[in-house]
């Protein structure tokens, strides 16, 4: 509706995973870093978390755009499928397997030991063509218990010099206590990197706009005043997806008003029409901080002591 007034091509503040929109803030970088290495080192599993709206599915599109293409990659969306149906796409994904086989049911029969026997056969034919592959699995804190034994056995596939198949989860903040629980010992054992994404900081957060402002085409059409981007920030305490929803609701409040600058009181009532509040930071981490120390606690009682 306002694209055409303020001289985008797209909305700048959408709410879908676009990879060109990833502005890589210090952790979001160093992350994407990370991930990087681990593939490249083929370091096995890989744990990336962060609180909702933080850019974790953007920043697993933006890592699959630069993947070479030596790099056979797996992306699952959606964590709530049963151990055949995780394999099956996975082998769909690497091309194993067509989509037509996967819809007329032709994998129906198969059990799933040799699924498995299949996906290792592919990964041995990748070692002389100095090919690799990566498992990439979002949301992975709703990953059923037993899909992620499964994953765990996945990651015994590998010769005697290294790993097959590299898996990457990436979920909410909550995936990292999941792992920890004595049922998931062995699991979490395996993880070689962990890594946790932050919101962005104020100066981030005004980078991160004028960015996606200028990735849309619209550059010099609008600008925020230095209070309104202060609000921005106020509302949504750095989290992406919450800055793109009062972003994208107070350049709909400048385009009724025929204005060129978003300014505090368009902030505010962007806030006000999505029933936000002030988000206080470091009140919340604190909050997750205790609450870390009581899953430990209930989790490994003795592991804490007076002193």
């Amino acid at each position: 509706m306002y694209e055409d007034y303020f001289g985008f091509t797209e909305k700048p503040f959408s709410l879908t995973p676009d990879p060109k929109y990833l502005y890589r803030s210090e952790s979001h970088a160093n992350a994407f870093e990370l991930l990087q290495y681990a593939i490249r080192r083929r370091e096995g599993f890989v744990v990336v978390t962060g609180d909702i709206g933080t850019g974790k599915t953007t920043l697993c599109r933006a890592l699959l755009e630069q993947i070479d293409r030596r790099t056979f990659s797996a992306l699952v969306l959606n964590p709530f499928l049963s151990e055949e149906d995780l394999l099956k796409l996975i082998l769909q994904d690497f091309g194993v397997v067509s989509r037509e086989e996967m819809k007329t049911g032709r994998l129906q029969g198969v059990s799933k030991q040799e699924l498995i026997d299949t996906l290792y056969d592919f990964l041995l034919g990748l070692l002389p063509i100095h090919a690799g592959a990566v498992l990439i699995i979002d949301e992975a804190q709703n990953l059923p218990l037993q899909v992620l034994e499964q994953l765990r056995i996945l990651s015994n596939l590998e010769t005697d010099k290294e790993k097959l198949l590299q898996i990457i989860m990436v979920g909410q903040l909550n995936l990292q206590p999941l792992l920890r629980s004595p049922g998931l010992r062995q699991l979490d054992q395996r993880v070689s990197i962990r890594y946790e994404l932050k919101p962005l900081t104020r100066d981030e957060m005004v980078a991160y706009i004028a960015h996606r402002i200028q990735v849309a085409g619209g550059s010099t059409a609008v600008a925020f005043t230095p209070k309104a981007l202060q609000q921005v920030h106020h509302y949504s305490g750095g989290i992406p997806r919450l800055v793109n929803l009062v972003c994208d609701r107070a350049l709909l409040g400048a385009y009724s008003a025929r204005a060129s600058k978003v300014t505090h009181d368009l902030i505010e009532r962007a806030a006000e029409t999505l029933d936000l509040r002030p988000i206080r930071r470091a009140r919340f981490a604190w909050l997750r901080r205790g609450a870390a120390v009581t899953d430990a606690a209930r989790s490994h009682p003795s592991s804490l002591s007076c002193r």
